[in-house]
């Protein structure tokens, strides 16, 4: 996996836990929402680059 592409799936991540942070202390609920889409998309993206990973090494 490219430190690129897991600095930006880390970067989702922590984006995602801040909104529904604010969500929360705010009672919004659809920023709330929007924050643990974006944790489930950062969640995927790791995952993705994890089987990646794993394809190189049984490759190389």
């Amino acid at each position: 996996m490219s430190l690129k592409d897991r600095a930006n799936a880390t970067a989702k991540n922590v984006e995602g836990k801040v909104q529904e942070a604010v969500g929360d202390l705010t009672g919004d609920t659809k920023s709330q929402a929007e924050g643990k889409a974006k944790q489930a998309e950062a969640k995927v993206r790791h995952a993705a680059e994890d089987v990646k990973d794993e394809v190189k090494k049984i490759i190389d």
